[in-house]
């Protein structure tokens, strides 16, 4: 018994192995998604941006710090809806008038389509990040 213990010793070692990084692995990308801030009154966050989930425009995703240079930039933007009016239906920002808000795509790698990534921008210079289709924000401190 012990000799074809023995023999199966590398392998049970290798799948333990495995099994650890992949738990590494899934909580540092959980963690990190975790990582965002919440605006708390009194700090240096904008008042437009109180009360709601934040993020540094350096935690953002390349592409998305991307969209946002064509953004102050004035464009050109690769998607024809880029700069369309944003309806706010879902009223997870606050409200505003109908043409208040707009939209910028934010490529997502592999997509073939438009994803799922979204830059919301406000009249008063308020910026906002989806990566689920508008079913949550978070306020972008630039």
């Amino acid at each position: 018994m012990l000799p074809r213990l023995l023999t199966r010793l590398p392998a049970l070692l290798l799948g333990a192995l495995l099994v650890v990084l992949a738990l590494l692995v899934t909580g540092c990308s959980v963690q990190d998604t975790q990582q965002d801030t919440r605006a708390a009154p009194g700090r240096s966050t904008p008042a437009w941006a109180q009360g709601m989930a934040t993020v540094p425009e350096s935690r953002l995703p390349a592409e998305a710090r991307t969209t946002l240079g064509l953004i102050d930039k004035g464009g050109p933007f690769p998607y024809a809806k880029d700069g369309a009016v944003f309806g706010n239906f879902e009223r997870e920002l606050p409200r505003q008038s109908r043409d208040y808000y707009h939209e910028y795509t934010v490529p997502t790698p592999g997509e073939r389509d438009r994803g799922a990534r979204r830059i919301v921008t406000g009249q008063s210079h308020e910026t906002y990040y989806t990566d689920d289709h508008y079913e949550s924000f978070k306020a972008v401190l630039r």
